[in-house]
């Protein structure tokens, strides 16, 4: 292996460690609350609700609780292991590793891409379970191609943009803020739980500056083959989405001056 990855694979292999250390919070609470959403929404609600193409509520509401785990739990890894860092010096270590920003944060984008993809799995996972047992059937993936694209590419938008926020925060209060009153809404508001099209005109119009509302279609079009907007268009707006996050993230990596805070 070349040395000069050898910092790279270390870091990488360090948040992967970091995370599977807390394996209740990465595996255990995404199962119980996947579980609570889908039995709730989807299997209880979901019989009472119409959709367009004769669709089930339930299988419109995997994709979208699939996606949701993803991105949160990207965006979680980054931002909570930059902020400890700060607290306790860790990012100091920066200043004499052999590592580039760019490669700093490909390694922290990658392992949190991996916790929010086993999260994911594990969402997916139950989703096909409570789909079997109500309807007596496997909810297949339409295109799995598409499915792996905007997984992965949401959730190294959130990864980078957990590490932009970080760098910003001062504190865990403000980076629960962030995460509570930005993060949740646009996840919420982005067609997890409900079509766009049901909205009335202005909250429509208001949607479709929502990139998560790209991305989690993008997701639903991978499984189940329909969308409320164009896999086209939203492939381009989650690349364009992940290009800023990434710039944004590595600028503020290089502007950082990694002192103790």
């Amino acid at each position: 292996m070349d040395l000069t990855w050898t910092p790279f694979f270390t870091l990488f292999r360090r948040e992967i460690m970091r995370f599977m250390k807390v394996i209740i919070q990465t595996v255990i609470t995404p199962f119980v609350s996947s579980t609570l959403y889908l039995m709730i929404f989807g299997v209880s609600l979901g019989k009472s609700i119409v959709l367009k193409d004769q669709l089930p509520y339930l299988s419109f509401l995997i994709p979208g609780l699939v996606m949701m785990s993803c991105l949160n739990n990207s965006f979680q890894n980054t931002s909570s292991s930059i902020v400890s860092s700060k607290f306790s010096g860790d990012l100091e270590d920066f200043k004499v590793a052999p590592l580039t920003p760019w490669q700093i944060i490909l390694a922290l984008s990658m392992a949190a891409v991996l916790r929010g993809l086993l999260v994911g799995g594990i969402t997916f996972f139950v989703g096909e379970a409570s789909y079997f047992f109500t309807y007596g059937t496997a909810l297949g993936v339409s295109h799995p191609f598409a499915l792996l694209l905007f997984l992965i590419l949401g959730s190294l938008c959130f990864a980078n943009f957990g590490v932009v926020v970080a760098f910003w925060a001062r504190s865990f209060d403000q980076l629960s803020a962030v995460s509570g009153f930005v993060l949740l809404p646009l996840i919420y508001l982005g067609g997890v739980f409900f079509s766009v099209e049901n909205l009335p005109p202005l909250w429509r119009s208001v949607s479709l500056y929502n990139p998560l509302l790209y991305m989690i279609n993008g997701v639903r079009y991978g499984i189940l083959g329909v969308a409320d907007v164009e896999p086209q268009r939203a492939a381009l707006v989650t690349l364009l989405a992940f290009l800023l996050t990434t710039g944004l993230a590595v600028r503020c990596l290089k502007r950082a001056s990694f002192q103790r805070w």
